[in-house]
This record gives structure tokens, C-alpha cells and sequence, in this order.
């Protein structure tokens, strides 16, 4: 099969099944009933409780699928822990009225859904049609990888080309609710998203690389302009949007994970219980610059300096290393975490976190990621 490479005028890109893509305020109440299969599908929600106890909006979705809604499951927790997957799934199985799974949240109640879908079909051959209402910038709404947690603690997952959503509807009225802190630090994975896609061996340079350009872009550009009013639902907009961009169009030819920030961010996020957008917030910036010493990566990083508003060098490490320091000065600007401080981490776990983000124990990869790691204490 042919697949993408850093040399950008020869590729393959394979869209998802994602069928259509809302977004505006009001977007819910205005096309949720129509994004329905058929005139008789029933559509069970999966949610956190936050989210269905702190807010309306799961109670309005209830309301506007009226006679179509199967259901509700509000206990998807952070990282998606794989006992609350197992109740989830019992209760969807056992209503076979139900071809729709609604998801209404972050990252977890997404992946959630694509997961109970990926085991339904297991056992029945058949998928959900899949609707995701966002409430984050984590962009799960956007792969064909389902993540959760194992019950010693460590993220595992499933992928198909079947598990991206076929609907996605981004409200900005579903977005006010969200932490402030929630929102711009799941930005953060959005820009971990953009950046390593856009280095990534097999992404493609159109549409992938060019609309990963733009994203991170508005990203760098709209986030500060949340933090100071995060009340403006266009700037919450055109969030979302940088985020769908980040990763919406990472298509099916993509091989393997996305990149090293992901990896060390698997690493750190579950086992330690902290959000993955704070481990972007840790792990981005440092990785860019280490990445920076690789010249074929460099050389696509080196693309972004120009949509954040500085001219390029001559020299692409150079000017990779420039892009992680701005990424380091954003998530200072944000307030966001730079460091393991605010964490139950040991510095005994640094050849754990190592091992388990290199897949080694030893060599040059192993050592330049400790040496990391180590920075974050």
C-alpha cells in the first residue's frame, strides 16, 4: 500500500467514515435529532457525572432524543477505567433496540463509546453509529483508537477504521460548562496532536500536515484569548475547530502512534493519575526540542514558524528548537502545569515512566528520555 513520507509530492490519504461535522452554538438542539440512522433508532448516552450531575446538558440531550433515548451511562471516569467499560457494555447489550451510541464529554466518555462499540461488535457483528458531543479539545471524536484503563492502572486500547464517530457536533453552548483549566489544558493536546502529526513518517502532506499548520496556529493564537475571556463562544468556535483540524484528518493510512509526547504521555497519565492534557503540558515542548536534533522531523517542525508570526532560519534545528520554547512559554502563559510538582510521582519512577514511553531499557533513545523525564522533577 502506498504511504506518506516526509517527502511530501508522492502519498496516499484515506478518509474515515465520519460523515458529518457540526458546529456553531446551538448546533445540538438544532441537528442531533436529524444526525439519527434511520426514523427508528434508539440512542444510548454514555457521559461522566460531572457532566450529568453538575450540568444540564446531558438532561437536554435526554430531552431533545425524547422517544428515541435507550438510556443513560454517567459513570465514565478519567482514563476510562476498564470496570466501568464492563457495566457499560452489559446494559447496551442487553437492549438490542439500541444502533446509537451518544457521547457527550471528553476524551473518556468518547473512547467510552468507540470501545463498547468494538466489543458489541465482537459479540454481535454489528457497530454503533457513533454521535460525539464534545465538551473538550482532546479530539478523540476525531481517531480509530479507543483507549482505557487496565485494571493494574496502564492505558491499553483497541482501533478500527469502524471506531471513528460518524457525527460530531461541536456547540459552544456545551463548552461554557467546562473548566476553564479543563479546556485550555485539553488545548494543549490538541497542539500535542498538530505537532506530532505534522512529523509524523506517514502522515500525508495534504490534507494532514497543511490543516496540522493551521490548527496549531489558531491554537497558539486562541487559547490566550480564552484565558481572558472564556466566555466568547467564537473564540471557543474556532477552538474547536484547531482541534477537529489537529487530528481530523489524520485518515486511515496513518502506521503506528503518533509520536513520542503521546507515548511519554501514556506513560505518565494513567499510572499516576494525571489528565492527558497536562501531560502534553509536561511533555510537548521538551519533546520538540529533542526532536529538533532529528533533521527529518526538524524539517517539518521548522513549517510551523511562520504561522506563529516569526520568520525561518536557515537552520531547522534551530528553528524546532524555537518552536518547543514557545510551546514551554505557552503553557506558562496559560498557567498551566510545567513540572511533576503537583503529582504523586516519584523520582524512583523515572526508569518506570522511561521504560515504559521507549519501549527500552537501554541505547540512545532510552537516555535522551530519562534525561527528560528527569526535567520534569
Amino acid at each position: 500500500m502506498t504511504e506518506s513520507t516526509n517527502h511530501p509530492l508522492s502519498g496516499l490519504w484515506q478518509p474515515t467514515q465520519l460523515q458529518k461535522l457540526y458546529y456553531g452554538s446551538g448546533s445540538v438542539k438544532g441537528h442531533l435529532a436529524q444526525s439519527l440512522p434511520t426514523p427508528n433508532s434508539k440512542a444510548f448516552i454514555i457521559t461522566g457525572n460531572s457532566l450529568a450531575t453538575k450540568t444540564q446538558l446531558v438532561k437536554d440531550v435526554e430531552s431533545l432524543l425524547g422517544s428515541k433515548h435507550a438510556g443513560t451511562f454517567s459513570k465514565i471516569g478519567e482514563h476510562a477505567p476498564v470496570a466501568q467499560l464492563d457495566e457499560a457494555t452489559k446494559i447496551v447489550e442487553g437492549d438490542s433496540s439500541v444502533d446509537t451510541v451518544v457521547s457527550i464529554g471528553g476524551g473518556s466518555p468518547i473512547d467510552s463509546a468507540k470501545a463498547i462499540s468494538y466489543r458489541l461488535h465482537e459479540q454481535t457483528g454489528k457497530w454503533l453509529y457513533h454521535i460525539a458531543i464534545p465538551t473538550t479539545l482532546s479530539a478523540s471524536e476525531c481517531t480509530m483508537m479507543a483507549g482505557y484503563t487496565e485494571s493494574n492502572g496502564v492505558k491499553t486500547g483497541v482501533r478500527g477504521k469502524e471506531l471513528v464517530p460518524h457525527v460530531v457536533i461541536y456547540d459552544s453552548k456545551f463548552a461554557l460548562e467546562t473548566p476553564q483549566r479543563l479546556w485550555t489544558s485539553t488545548g494543549m493536546r490538541a497542539l500535542d496532536h498538530a505537532i506530532e502529526l505534522l512529523y509524523h513518517p506517514t502522515a500525508t502532506e495534504a490534507p494532514a500536515r497543511w490543516l496540522t499548520l493551521q490548527s496549531a496556529a489558531s491554537l497558539f493564537e486562541n487559547l490566550p484569548k480564552y484565558k481572558a475571556d472564556p466566555r466568547d463562544e467564537d473564540t471557543i468556535t474556532k477552538l474547536q475547530l484547531a482541534a477537529f483540524a489537529s487530528l481530523g484528518f489524520l485518515g486511515t493510512n496513518i502506521k503506528g502512534g503518533l509520536g513520542l509526547s503521546h507515548a511519554l504521555g501514556y506513560a505518565l497519565g494513567s499510572p499516576y493519575g494525571i489528565p492527558h492534557g497536562i501531560t502534553s503540558c509536561l511533555t510537548l515542548g521538551h519533546v520538540v526540542k529533542l526532536k529538533a536534533e532529528d533533521p527529518a522531523a526538524a524539517e517539518q517542525v521548522a513549517r510551523l514558524l511562520p504561522f506563529l508570526g516569526e520568520s525561518r532560519s536557515r537552520d531547522d534545528r534551530k528553528d524546532a528548537v524555537n518552536v518547543g520554547e514557545r510551546i514551554l512559554k505557552l503553557v506558562k502563559d496559560l498557567g498551566l502545569d510545567q513540572d511533576l510538582r503537583n503529582y504523586k510521582v516519584g523520582q524512583d519512577q523515572i526508569p518506570v515512566i522511561t521504560k515504559r514511553a521507549t519501549g527500552q531499557e537501554e541505547g540512545n533513545l532510552y537516555n535522551a528520555v530519562e534525561t527528560l523525564v528527569k526535567g520534569l522533577f
